[in-house]
């Protein structure tokens, strides 16, 4: 039944009437149209209120702010935070500087992993402090004599790594290219933050940074290397008639320079026999220096050497320099949990010069193993593209690898060759998408070429043999190179060998 106008008006309230309804209603009434019932309009909200004013609370501290960066005191209140974040790290990198500079003598903690506090938001998540055991590693590998060997008639130089720092530092400063500062980087870094990673180190890479805006700069730089490589020559040795160029042909091994847009650094690797290189690498600008999180460390040595030349007190765990350590892939604290657990992580792997595949196999080797939300077969076929397009031509990949082989697996680590190899044939055949099949096959078979040619006693155990045979497993004759002999053993034997075609294991043995 319908509600009449002057109940539903009572129900309005006082001083509220339904305009609409009631006068429609009343206007039909009045002309004679048939009247009809009235829908009840819902009452109006009430009008809302304003709400009150809150206030203006203290502002919490920077570092918590959700907004950005905050300020205290006269001038107070929100300033808008830059896009790159670029001015915390540059605060955060000046802060440790004038720390580093300083040689603070601290007490470190008894463990030998980094200071906690060090990895707090005062330093950055990128950044931390060395501990006591850590410390006295890096001083012992500086002060380790390394022998650098010369070619033909010239002697062998024995050289502290402190040394070559502290003169090349000097010499550079007195021609006035100033060295913003002295970093230990790659695999000696990680030998220092961990040695029982198993990856030990080859190479002492020492990393000067400096302004290199002209080709006088790079000249600069390589001419202060071979003079300082003639004061480092015996005392018995006539130094008339030897000239830089002849230094360079006897002492130096490698020599790169690169000067593009984003890439503006120099190399010079001195030759050592037993493949531990001293590699001094001056750095402007570099678009990425590290491939894994592993080998993403470097270890700020301005500290550790100024202390060693103003302080007479030898160092102690109570008295030592503070030493800052500083992690490229990102996070200081998860790269060295990726290093003491062996495992593999990398960001862009598309970014790397050679896709890092070879460091990849080469850590497999090691018994690291990729985090377990990677997906594994996108990152090897990544790798294996930016390989390929890096070295497209077969007399450059065998170029390649040799060196790497040469470099990473010589003296006692020869044994692990053969391993690194299987495994580089595995990856490539099963996630090379970029090549067409005759060139896949021609890559695959000069892997399995030099698998063949490696030194003895050089077997892969079954379990690293995970996948499918593949072209080391000929269905045909095995081209067997001298001195070997072919053995056939039962699947279900436990020994060495790789799957053949056939279910058996065919093993390739030095006789």
């Amino acid at each position: 039944m319908g509600m009449s106008p002057a109940a539903y008006k009572s129900r309005l309230g006082p001083g509220r009437q339904a305009l609409g309804s009631v006068g429609r209603c009343r206007r039909r009434c009045s002309l004679g149209s048939p009247r009809r019932r009235c829908r009840p309009v819902p009452a109006p909200p009430p009008w809302p209120r304003p709400r009150p004013r809150p206030s203006r609370s203290p502002c919490p501290p920077p570092l918590h702010h959700p907004h950005g960066f905050c300020r205290r005191g006269p001038g107070a209140g929100l300033t808008m935070p830059t896009e790159s974040g670029a001015e915390n790290a540059d605060r955060a990198a000046a802060q440790v500087g004038t720390a580093a500079a300083s040689a603070v003598a601290t007490a470190a903690p008894a463990g030998g992993g980094p200071d906690p506090e060090a990895s707090s938001a005062s330093l950055g998540r990128h950044l931390s402090r060395l501990g006591w055991p850590q410390v006295k590693r890096l001083d012992a590998l500086l002060s380790e004599p390394i022998p650098i060997h010369g070619r033909g008639n010239f002697p062998t130089l024995s050289v502290q790594p402190r040394q070559i720092v502290q003169v090349v530092r000097s010499r550079l400063e007195e021609q006035g290219l100033r060295v913003h500062g002295v970093r230990l980087h790659g695999s000696a870094a990680s030998h220092v933050l961990h040695p029982e990673s198993g990856l030990g180190y080859k190479d002492l890479d020492l990393v000067f940074r400096v302004d290199l805006r002209s080709e006088a700069s790079f000249q600069l730089t390589k001419e202060v290397v071979l003079a300082c490589l003639l004061d480092f020559l015996p005392a018995g040795v006539s130094r008339a008639k030897i000239t830089p160029l002849t230094l360079k042909e006897a002492y130096v091994q490698k020599l790169v320079k690169v000067c593009t847009d984003t890439d503006r650094w120099s190399l010079i690797s001195l030759s050592n026999k037993s493949g531990k290189n001293v590699e001094l690498k001056f750095v402007d600008s570099v678009r990425r220096q590290f491939e894994f999180s592993v080998d993403s460390f470097q270890i700020i040595l301005d500290s550790l050497l100024l202390f060693g030349q103003c302080s007479s007190t030898p160092m102690s765990e109570a008295f030592h320099p503070t030493v800052t350590g500083e992690s490229l892939y990102g996070d200081f604290t998860e790269a060295l949990a990726h290093l003491r657990h062996r495992v593999i992580a990398t960001r862009s792997p598309e970014e790397i010069r050679g896709g890092g595949l070879l460091k990849y196999c080469h850590l497999l080797v090691r018994g690291f193993r990729p985090q377990p939300c990677t997906d594994v077969r996108a990152l090897q076929r990544y790798m294996c593209s930016r390989f390929f397009i890096d070295f497209p031509d077969l007399v450059e990949q065998q170029r390649t690898l040799e060196r790497y082989l040469e470099a990473h697996f010589s003296g006692a680590d020869s044994a692990r060759r053969y391993a690194c190899l299987v495994t580089l044939h595995r990856v490539v055949n099963e996630s090379t998408v970029c090549l067409m099949s005759h060139e896949r096959r021609q890559t695959l078979d000069l892997i399995a070429t030099l698998a063949l040619q490696a030194p003895k006693g050089l077997c892969l155990p079954l379990s690293i043999t995970t996948s499918p045979p593949c072209s080391l497993c000929w269905p045909g004759p095995t081209p067997i190179p001298p001195g070997c002999r072919v053995t056939d053993s039962d699947p279900g034997q436990k020994g060495w060998g790789f799957p053949g075609w056939s279910g058996a294991f065919r093993s390739v043995w030095k006789t």
